[in-house]
């Protein structure tokens, strides 16, 4: 749990045994937002998904919505470890970064895709800051990745284009979570990541599934 969540009002515990309880309440809150969505989502039926009393969950939290922002801030801190991550481990060369961005990013969502959905639709003015700061992490973590091979790019404006990149690809892969129980693409989140990126390379003057 991150420093946001103090300055939620949330402080997270120190000793192992109250750390497995919170991961035991997230865990349920997550469970429970996925399968009965935000309208119904509840203390009450947090607490018996977790098999605590509904007292022991308001010693933690004051409520629902604080709840919810730490379920969401748990999330978006593993998509913005996920994407550091992988970019650390991608192949070297810009289709190796490329590719390893977009399928971080697609991975993640895929592991929630019953929540993102849930919290982007429902997200309060705090969670929409919590949401922009973590977007702002991964672009800035991907376009330092990519920087070392600015000269694969074969536009002049490489700075701009590779930020450019970065925002498209986060966008789309927001947008698609938000949207896809409407508007679906009928793609898995594997296919979108490998088109995705076969995309942005294109756009970046690189062409081939060499990735």
């Amino acid at each position: 749990m991150s420093q946001r969540s103090v300055e939620q009002g949330f402080r997270p515990p120190q000793q192992a045994r109250s750390r497995e309880s919170l991961h035991k309440v997230l865990a349920a809150a997550e469970h429970v937002l996925a399968e009965q969505g935000i309208e119904e989502f509840t203390v009450a039926a947090v607490a018996e998904r977790a098999g605590m009393s509904v007292g022991a969950i308001y010693r933690r939290f004051v409520g629902k919505n604080q709840l919810l922002y730490a379920v969401k801030d748990q999330l978006l801190g593993q998509l913005e470890s996920g994407v550091s991550e992988a970019l650390r481990a991608a192949p070297p060369g810009l289709a190796g970064i490329v590719g390893a961005f977009t399928r971080a990013l697609a991975d993640t969502f895929a592991r929630h895709d019953r929540i993102f959905p849930e919290l982007l639709d429902g997200q309060r003015a705090d969670g929409r800051e919590r949401g922009l700061q973590a977007l702002a992490a991964i672009q800035t973590a991907f376009v330092e990745a990519a920087r070392p091979w600015f000269e694969e790019i074969r536009r002049t404006d490489r700075e701009q284009a590779i930020g450019m990149l970065a925002r498209t690809v986060i966008g789309s892969c927001v947008h698609r979570a938000a949207t896809g129980r409407y508007w679906s693409d009928g793609l898995s989140w594997e296919v979108w990541a490998s088109e995705m990126t076969e995309m942005t390379l294109a756009y970046l003057g690189r062409g081939g599934r060499e990735w």
